[in-house]
């Protein structure tokens, strides 16, 4: 029997770097077997949902925006959606179009930081962006560029960066004029360009041969790549109005973490994400984009999460095109937002974050005070498949040096990345007021 068959390692990552929120990673091997994998997720819950209890509905888009500095559109977004339909709204073509740049910019914003500054340093072997700008200064530069247009928009659209104030139940408190958004034009073609470059150039990348057996989920909309609105839909059958998403989802709490863990029924683990919305809605992403992505020798379905680098950047491409496409078409409303009634009702919306579906459901009474509120963060859906592809991916690696191990292990979760600071404030609260 050799010494590395004899021996049991634990590999534990005490913090996981380059990933949003405070997180570990513990791996038991024995000899080349994986005996257990956790994803240990210890942040504190946030307890969201409680604390919108008893508030108005006005309030919630500023509200669900705090959880998350690098995706509050998608929380702004799937609150008004999810409100909207508890109320019966419908809004004006052009606040529809806006809500959908609003998008754009975040998923511009977010791509470029995962890919430039979280996830390249893995795959050019280094521990951080700051260490890989000494040698790939461009490289870097470039992605801080691209980071800056997504922000241009979200503080055109939104009134700031970071949490912006300007969505609303109805519409925005402010629109933009067309010259307004003609200014950011230059900027969006330089990153339509920067964008087919970064897929290029990642696709260049070293990737590990692993391609779990996913079942996808993602929105798929009739007429376009999804943002705001569509179908849930699977690879595995799945095809739902979101008002039926906890007929086909549910969450449990596993010990070792402080967010919840996201199944669909009677079949497991899912994934949401990039690698879920490319493998069902290739077809929907513009010619400049699948192009794209088969020059950086992608086809139209990608099972490796490695790869999901690349489908990142081919959805920045989208992005930058999807962005253009709406500056051009855009005629401003002759109101920022319509009336909203205020009646009691429930409405539930989920919407694609960069990340990957954010469900919301509220209910509203007679007054609109929000009496009910579940948020199911992407982090937390695919935290589960995380595990479970760590259980896979580690028993391929685990006859390398412990040092190795970690860091591809850490390189893998990155795969993903994961929000923590966003699931850890799903869990189940109940507050009884006398």
């Amino acid at each position: 029997m050799s010494e590395t068959a004899r021996k049991s390692r634990t590999i534990q990552v005490d913090c996981l770097a380059r990933v949003e929120g405070e997180g570990a990673l513990i791996i038991k091997l024995k000899g080349d077997r994986v005996t257990d994998v956790k994803l240990k997720i210890f942040e504190p819950p946030r307890l969201f949902e409680a604390f919108l209890r008893g508030r108005h509905f006005t309030e919630t888009p500023d509200l669900v925006a705090r959880i998350c500095g690098i995706c509050p559109i998608a929380y702004q977004m799937s609150a008004v959606h999810a409100i909207e339909r508890a109320l019966g709204v419908t809004v004006d073509p052009a606040i529809r179009l806006l809500r959908r740049l609003f998008y754009c910019g975040e998923w511009i914003e977010s791509h470029a930081l995962h890919v430039y500054l979280l996830h390249a340093p893995d795959f050019l072997g280094y521990a951080d962006a700051i260490q890989m700008a000494h040698d790939h200064r461009e490289l870097v530069e470039q992605g801080l560029r691209l980071k800056k247009t997504g922000n241009r928009i979200v503080t055109l659209l939104g009134g700031r960066e970071i949490h912006p104030v300007s969505a609303a139940v109805g519409g925005f408190y402010k629109v933009p004029t067309e010259s307004e958004l003609r200014g950011l034009v230059e900027d969006l073609k330089w990153s339509l360009e920067a964008s087919v470059k970064t897929a290029r150039a990642v696709a260049g990348f070293e990737f590990p041969d692993f391609e779990p057996n996913y079942e996808f989920v993602a929105l798929r909309h009739p007429d376009e790549y999804a943002l705001n609105e569509g179908r849930l839909v699977s690879n595995k059958g799945l095809d739902i109005d979101p008002t039926e998403y906890e007929d086909h989802f549910f969450e449990q709490h596993v010990k070792h973490s402080n967010a919840l863990h996201s199944l669909v029924r009677v079949r497991g683990s899912y994934l949401v994400g990039p690698l879920a919305r490319y493998n069902l809605n290739f077809s929907q992403l513009p010619e400049v984009a699948q192009q794209t992505a088969r020059d950086a020798g992608l086809a139209a379905t990608c099972n490796n999460p490695f790869r999901s680098v690349v489908v990142r950047a081919v959805e920045l491409v989208f992005a930058c095109w999807e962005a253009l496409r709406i500056i051009d078409a855009y005629e401003r409303p002759a109101r920022p937002r319509v009336d909203v009634p205020v009646h009691a009702g429930v409405g539930c919306a989920a919407t694609e974050a960069p990340r990957g579906i954010l469900y919301h459901r509220y209910s509203i009474d007679d007054r609109g005070l929000i009496r009910f509120a579940k948020i199911v963060p992407p982090t937390s859906q695919n935290q589960k498949r995380i595990e479970d592809d760590l259980w896979q991916f580690v028993a391929q690696v685990a006859s390398r040096p412990t040092d190795e191990v970690t860091w591809k292990c850490e390189q893998a979760v990155r795969n993903y990345d994961p929000c923590i600071s966003c699931a850890t404030h799903c869990m189940r609260v109940e507050v009884v007021r006398e």
